[in-house]
């Protein structure tokens, strides 16, 4: 039988919570035993996730995130999603320094960090709807 735990939390969007979101997935991830190293890049890409929604979904509105964990062997897949204003053009969202929040000193990286910590990023978003984050890493390859 193979390893598989899945977890979900649904919080407000207020920015005190990201740092809950961030323990939260570490201490999920423990059960594979990963390196120091692996554990940070998990935070820092759910902490920018959770941010996105926070800031861009909701606009700073107080509304509901949810997080999906689930473990499969070595992996670990996170869905982070919102029911906020979603995201007009996802691929452009997600280049590097593009930023529709320059005002509030967003450095428009969000979506290339979650890339650069994690070995698979999707985005599903629809305008009006809201938009969820699929992240997947493999722990101890």
């Amino acid at each position: 039988m193979e390893n598989t735990n899945e977890m979900t939390i649904v919080f407000d969007s207020r920015p005190v919570n990201e740092g809950m979101a961030r323990i939260a997935a570490a201490s999920f991830c423990t059960q594979l035993n990963p390196t120091l190293e692996e554990v940070a890049d998990l935070k820092t890409a759910v902490s920018e996730a959770v941010t996105n929604c926070i800031i861009h979904g909701y606009e700073g509105e107080v509304h509901k995130i949810r997080m999906d964990l689930k473990l499969k062997g070595r992996e670990i897949f996170v869905d982070i999603t919102d029911q906020g204003t979603g995201i007009p053009d996802v691929k452009k969202a997600m280049e590097p320094l593009y930023t529709t929040k320059p005002e509030k000193e967003r450095s428009g990286m969000g979506f290339t960090f979650m890339e650069a910590f994690m070995d698979e990023v999707t985005v599903d978003s629809e305008v009006g709807v809201g938009t969820s984050v699929h992240m997947k890493k493999t722990i101890r390859r």
